[in-house]
């Protein structure tokens, strides 16, 4: 029995010895870095682009880098003890502080697989657009380029990233970039208006990403793949309080825990302004996107209607949790 005692207090402070050393040893590494494989490409800033980029920007981008100052020159995203403390970035054209010295082709990298022109890897607050067209995403790479008063430099000098010891071991074990993809992206026609809606949701406006089971199970790749797709239930944290958590809303067509029975145009009311249709108004941890086109809320509304229905009482899972 004193034998097998001392193997088990063996065996337990070699695996105790084992966690210790990789705590120190990923405390150390800190978030990784990767090799740049950035593109040698030119953005030609036509109007159209930079008008097509205005429109994305400002429906997405807008989100998380807006500053106080009404350009896009950062601020706090994320203030938690589990993951620690991360700042969107400052993405005006300042050379230090901003996105100045980067390339298009550095811009596209990043924006595609959340690989910064340093090498190190921007984690999954940064969302990744990998399945967006190369046209939109040139549009948006001249927009940042432009004359626009939101992307003119500023030196705002966001705070370091500040990782707890989990976010380092999360961000090498458990994420990863996305792969630069192989052929040229292309956006459907807008003429295929349930197509062009799942473009939308999937590659432009990433509804998929709050809007599914977990932001730990989203499959970027195939974001219809994703455990919940569009059955909501992701607790997401509300950007006006941070203290405050709530369940993402079911957009399938469920009648009675989605949107089965809505019509357009209280969709649109929701979408632009946060209102439902009993008049009530949506957590403000949903972003109110009040420049989407009437053709865009179309075509995800469109798309909406063809996505499989999930029954999932979201208030009534996230009382449980």
């Amino acid at each position: 029995m004193k034998k097998a005692l001392k193997i088990t207090g063996i065996v337990l402070g070699a695996m105790a010895l084992l966690i210790a050393a990789a705590a120190v040893y990923f405390n150390i590494k800190g978030i990784p870095s990767y090799e740049v494989k950035a593109p040698d490409i030119t953005v030609e800033p036509t109007t159209d682009r930079i008008a097509r980029g205005e429109y994305l920007v400002n429906q997405t981008c807008v989100i998380c880098h807006l500053g106080e100052d009404g350009k896009l020159s950062g601020t706090l995203m994320e203030d938690d003890p589990g993951f620690g403390t991360w700042y969107a970035a400052n993405i005006t054209q300042h050379p230090e502080a901003g996105i100045g010295k980067y390339t298009d082709g550095e811009l596209m990298y990043l924006l595609r697989t959340g690989i910064k022109r340093d090498g190190q890897f921007a984690p999954s607050f940064m969302p990744r657009f990998n399945l967006l067209s190369d046209e939109d995403l040139k549009s948006i790479i001249a927009y940042l380029r432009s004359d626009a008063p939101r992307v003119q430099p500023v030196a705002t000098q966001q705070p370091p990233q500040d990782p707890t010891l989990l976010a380092k071991v999360v961000c090498n074990l458990a994420m990863e970039p996305l792969p630069y993809p192989e052929e040229e992206i292309s956006a459907p026609p807008r003429t295929d208006e349930v197509a062009y809606g799942k473009y939308l949701v999937n590659g432009t406006m990433l509804c998929f990403m709050c809007h599914s089971a977990s932001f730990e199970t989203l499959d970027e790749v195939t974001p219809e793949n994703s455990p919940g797709y569009l059955g909501g239930g992701n607790m997401v944290r509300n950007p006006q309080n941070r203290g405050e958590i709530t369940p993402s809303a079911n957009l399938t067509m469920h009648p009675k825990h989605g949107l089965g029975q809505w019509t357009e145009e209280q969709f649109a009311q929701a979408v632009r302004f946060g209102q439902k249709p009993d008049g009530k108004g949506l957590s403000s941890a949903m972003p109110k996107f009040s420049l989407l086109s009437d053709e865009d809320i179309s075509a995800i509304w469109a798309y909406l209607q063809t996505v499989p229905v999930l029954e999932n009482n979201v208030m009534a899972e996230a009382s449980r949790q």
